[in-house]
């Protein structure tokens, strides 16, 4: 180690240096894992720094249901180059997935 290396550099290359032996030592990897160690050491020193708003509490009424989404719902009302229902062009609702599955 250099002498004036940091103390933040010391503890990211020691955690990075024990996950990587609890890992088995896989030859080659070892950049990956001072990467695991320099993310964790961030998480470590800024505990409040990627936490995100917790959406129910900006929600301005977060007792009234969310829909649940139906968007592909109106394909067929506007071309394209497959128009002809031969095919699902996108995800089923669960409701739709249901009906289909259910006539198989």
């Amino acid at each position: 180690m250099n002498s004036r290396e940091s103390v933040h550099d010391r503890t990211i290359r020691r955690r990075a240096r024990r996950m990587w032996q609890e890992a088995g030592a896989p030859k080659g990897r070892e950049d990956e894992y001072v990467e695991r160690a320099r993310e964790l050491q961030a998480f470590v020193e800024h505990p409040a720094a990627a936490l995100l708003p917790n959406p129910m509490i900006a929600h301005p009424h977060p007792e009234d249901p969310v829909e649940e989404a139906e968007l592909m719902e109106n394909l067929g009302e506007f071309p394209g180059r497959s128009d002809q229902g031969d095919r699902v062009t996108a995800p089923m609702t669960k409701r739709k997935a249901r009906d289909f599955l259910r006539r198989r």
